[in-house]
């Protein structure tokens, strides 16, 4: 699986800051637009198999969700297979994306998100570095000691999602 183009994408870091609610991260949000040519009877199995080759795994076929949630305990890739949305990143006071088929988006423990509205087609593939556990964080104030410990230990992945030891994500994330 090519990026769209044909060539290696760089994707747009985006950081946001704690805004008491959501905790988000040090590290940036990275979004990788058109990086995946996607087309054929199943377009969700390419980004299976390139996150799973790249090891991030436990990987779904699902929508967004459509409340503003955060994972405290693993980093989650996001591939846009089918349809499109616009997503709200960083918590209420983040920043609205559309997203659309051959996007990914690599969302740092922590950065809130959530489902403004999309097409009836959306189809999103997900998957967590080597297959971490993931919980379901909704900003809440009694879960904001345990999720700051958790977001602190979760480690760096020890690859990008499309491009393997050799990606951006690396570049971005090492040193943030």
């Amino acid at each position: 699986m090519a990026a769209a183009s044909g060539r290696r994408v760089s994707p747009e870091a985006i950081r946001f800051e704690d805004d008491g609610s959501i905790p988000n991260n040090r590290l940036p949000l990275l979004v990788y637009p058109g990086a995946v040519a996607v087309g054929g009877a199943d377009p969700a199995a390419g980004f299976e198999a390139r996150f799973a080759a790249n090891d991030w795994r436990g990987g779904w076929r699902n929508g967004i969700y459509p409340f503003v949630h955060f994972h405290s305990t693993a980093h989650e890739v996001l591939g846009i297979a089918w349809g499109e949305a616009r997503v709200r990143f960083g918590g209420d006071a983040g920043r609205v994306l559309t997203v659309r088929p051959g996007d990914v988006v690599v969302i740092p423990a922590g950065v809130g998100h959530q489902n403004l509205g999309s097409s009836a087609d959306l189809l999103v593939v997900g998957a967590y570095p080597a297959g971490m556990n993931w919980d379901l964080c909704r900003g809440r104030p009694e879960e904001r000691p345990r999720v700051l410990e958790n977001i602190a230990r979760v480690p760096l992945p020890a690859t990008d999602p499309l491009y393997g030891q050799d990606g951006p994500l690396l570049e971005h994330w090492q040193g943030a």
